[in-house]
């Protein structure tokens, strides 16, 4: 299958990456046909795919926020805090990143941050005579320079903000903006402490209350930030198992982005929380060479080590041309054990190695060797290792274009995104589109929904 526009007219530029001399074509011009199937990832639109701004980069790893940008010791919740979780139904970007000149057409961020020790050592003999510019020696999950939109509030008071709450649904009518106010402007921490003091002020359930007083997609946004983040991972999965038919691409927007930590997390929430255990789920709603790429996921166990082995990457290239391109028919599980445990900066320096080989991208031979979900699953991987608030922004985007809008989709991604990377991805969004995300979410919703998520996103 082919897939079209990924990107549209080529990534923008690493500096020095790769060395002077040693730039390629990657990917060759044209080759990126990737047509949209059905249930597909989408293709993007709009102009080059460029890199991260020069402010924070982004993640080349797990693409998870620094220290500081995760709340207080004890990460996510795996399980509600008092006041327990219900079975739920149904800051400013910065303008738009200069543009860089691109080398061949792969996207890299203009800088990267890392905290603490020096650059990797490189091995010699790499392909083609010098090793790139070094790869950090620290894990990119604890260092890489990321930010949310949304930060925890200074001077915060739960009883304070749970008596605002109170008032605002209190009486007739409620006061939607007085919500708006307290839940955007609180982290997800915050408002499971919100959460806890409404019970104990009022002896009622603040998700109760709130599902009385709003319908639809707001009622939807605000469950979901009332959720821990690991539960609304979570409660995703098993929603999008659950019933007549699967949504795929929930699994994979999950499962193939989130780190080691996160997955298992989320993996005993999914056991606690909704007594199932996932893996069952998995292979009960999916199958083939899809349902064993899930379930490699699902283990959590993919390697963390953020130092680059370029001659392991030569190999592993070398390998999976010849499970693929090199050969007929296709080796699927070369593909899944490769794509499955290596780190995302490991699978970066093989996908350079494998331009060099197949004389084409990594990108393009999954889309002419694999079809439908496991194609898709495959992607995102690789899209992730390369680039991952440009995966995300084009998530967003295909939530919105054409006629209609997928607003869980869109709620899922603005949610568990925005204090991570959501900055990152705003940036990304204006420089794949040529319009800021916030335009876009504001052309395609309308009402207290819309001001809810534009001040999530921030304008």
């Amino acid at each position: 299958m082919s897939y079209p526009g990924y990107p549209p007219s080529g990534y923008p530029a690493f500096p020095g990456y790769p060395p002077t001399g040693q730039e390629s074509v990657y990917p060759p011009a044209g080759q990126y046909p990737y047509p949209a199937a059905p249930g597909g990832f989408p293709p993007m639109a709009g102009g080059a795919y460029p890199g991260a701004p020069p402010s924070a980069g982004f993640p080349g790893a797990a693409g998870y926020p620094a220290p500081g940008g995760y709340p207080a010791p004890g990460g996510y919740p795996g399980a509600p805090p008092p006041g327990g979780m219900p079975s739920y139904p149904g800051g400013p970007g910065f303008g738009v990143p200069a543009a860089g000149s691109g080398f061949g057409g792969y996207p890299q961020p203009p800088s990267q941050t890392y905290g603490g020790g020096g650059p990797a050592q490189m091995p010699m003999g790499y392909p083609g005579g010098q090793a790139p510019s070094p790869m950090p020696s620290q894990p990119a999950a604890m260092t890489q320079s990321t930010q949310g939109t949304i930060r925890a509030a200074p001077n915060f008071d739960a009883s304070r903000d749970a008596e605002i709450l109170r008032k605002a649904m209190k009486g007739f009518g409620t006061d939607e903006q007085a919500i708006i106010n307290v839940v955007a402007n609180r982290s997800s921490d915050q408002r499971q402490l919100i959460k806890a003091a409404f019970k104990t002020m009022y002896g009622k359930d603040l998700i109760k209350d709130l599902k009385s007083e709003l319908s639809g997609n707001m009622e939807e946004l605000i469950l979901a930030l009332f959720m821990p983040r690991t539960y609304y991972d979570a409660w995703s999965l098993r929603h999008a198992m659950k019933g007549a038919g699967t949504q795929e691409r929930v699994l994979i927007e999950i499962l193939c982005t989130r780190t080691n930590q996160e997955i298992r997390d989320i993996v005993r929430s999914y056991k606690a929380e909704l007594g199932r255990d996932i893996e069952q789920d998995i292979r009960a709603d999916t199958s083939g060479h899809f349902e064993r790429l899930l379930v490699s996921m699902c283990q959590g166990n993919r390697d963390e080590d953020q130092s680059v082995n370029y001659q392991k990457a030569q190999e592993d290239a070398q390998r999976l041309y010849q499970a693929g391109e090199g050969k007929l028919g296709t080796d699927e599980s070369c593909f899944n054990m490769i794509l499955a445990t290596r780190s995302f900066p490991q699978l970066k320096a093989t996908v350079e190695a494998y331009s060099k080989i197949a004389n084409r991208d990594l990108l393009s031979s999954i889309g002419r060797e694999f079809s439908g979900y496991v194609e898709d699953g495959l992607k995102a991987i690789v899209q992730c290792a390369l680039n991952r608030p440009a995966f995300f922004a084009e998530r967003l985007h295909h939530s919105m274009k054409g006629a209609g809008t997928d607003d869980s989709t869109l709620v899922r991604i603005v949610v568990t995104r925005s204090e991570i990377d959501l900055v990152q991805i705003k940036q990304m969004f204006t420089q794949m589109y040529q319009k800021t995300l916030a335009t876009m979410i504001s052309s395609d919703t309308s009402g207290d929904y819309r001001r809810l998520l534009l001040a999530i996103v921030g304008q």
